[in-house]
C-alpha cells in the first residue's frame, strides 16, 4: 500500500494556505493520500534558532507584497487578514481533536475551512468561538469541539506533532515529506508532483 504524503503547516503561514488549496489534488492525481500535520512555527523557530519574518521589517514588507502577487498570479482567493499575526494553537488543537474523534478526511476539510476563513473571509481564527462556528458548519458538535480543543489530550497531541516534525527536520510551512524526501515551501509543490510520479527527482 502506497503511503500518504505528510503535509506540515501552520495557519499563520500564507504559503501554508496556498498549499492547502492544492495539496490533496496533487496527491490524488498520483494515487496518494495526505496526512495533515498542524504545527506551531514559533516553537519550531525557537528550536532551530531562526526568527519569524515578522521580526524582520524589510522581509515582512516584501512578503506581504509577494503573497498578494502570488495569489493574483495563480488565481487563488486571498484577502490580507486584519487579524495578523495571530495565535494559532487553538485552531491547530481543534483540527487534531477532530482528527482523533472524526478521522482525517473531516479534519482536513476543517483545516481548509480555517485557512479560508483567515485568508479569504478575514475571520479571527484566534477566537475559539469562531472555530466552533466553523466546525458546526461541517456538522461537528460545537460543545464537544470547544471542550476538545482545550483538552489535555489535544494539547499533548499538538506537542507530539511538533516534536515529531522537528525530529524529521521540518523548519517551516508548508513542509511536505514524500517517502522521506523533504520539500519546503509552496513553490516546491511542482517538484513534489514530479517526485510522486517518478519516486525521485
Amino acid at each position: 500500500m502506497t503511503s500518504a504524503i505528510d503535509f506540515y503547516f501552520d495557519f499563520a503561514s500564507p504559503d501554508g494556505y496556498f498549499a492547502s488549496t492544492c495539496i490533496d489534488d496533487i496527491a490524488s492525481r498520483n494515487g496518494r493520500g495526505v496526512a495533515w500535520h498542524p504545527i506551531l512555527l514559533d516553537i519550531v523557530y525557537k528550536v532551530n534558532g531562526a526568527g519569524a519574518p515578522v521580526q524582520h521589517p524589510v522581509k515582512t514588507a516584501y512578503l506581504r507584497h509577494d503573497v498578494a502577487r502570488t495569489a493574483r498570479f495563480l488565481g487563488i482567493d486571498y484577502k490580507r487578514p486584519t487579524h495578523f499575526p495571530i495565535p494559532t494553537q487553538a485552531a491547530e488543537r481543534a483540527v487534531l481533536w477532530v482528527q482523533d474523534h472524526h478521522g482525517g478526511d473531516l479534519s482536513a476539510e476543517f483545516a481548509r475551512s480555517i485557512f479560508r476563513a483567515l485568508y479569504v473571509e478575514d475571520v479571527n481564527i484566534g477566537d475559539p468561538a469562531e472555530l466552533v462556528r466553523l466546525g458546526e458548519a461541517l456538522d461537528i458538535d460545537g460543545e464537544a469541539l470547544s471542550a476538545g480543543m482545550h483538552s489535555v489530550a489535544a494539547k499533548d497531541h499538538l506537542k507530539a506533532e511538533i516534536d515529531l516534525a522537528i525530529a524529521r527536520g521540518v523548519f517551516g510551512s508548508p513542509f511536505v515529506i514524500v517517502d522521506g524526501e523533504p520539500f519546503w515551501g509552496f513553490d516546491r509543490l511542482a517538484q513534489v508532483e514530479v517526485c510522486l510520479k517518478h519516486s525521485k527527482i
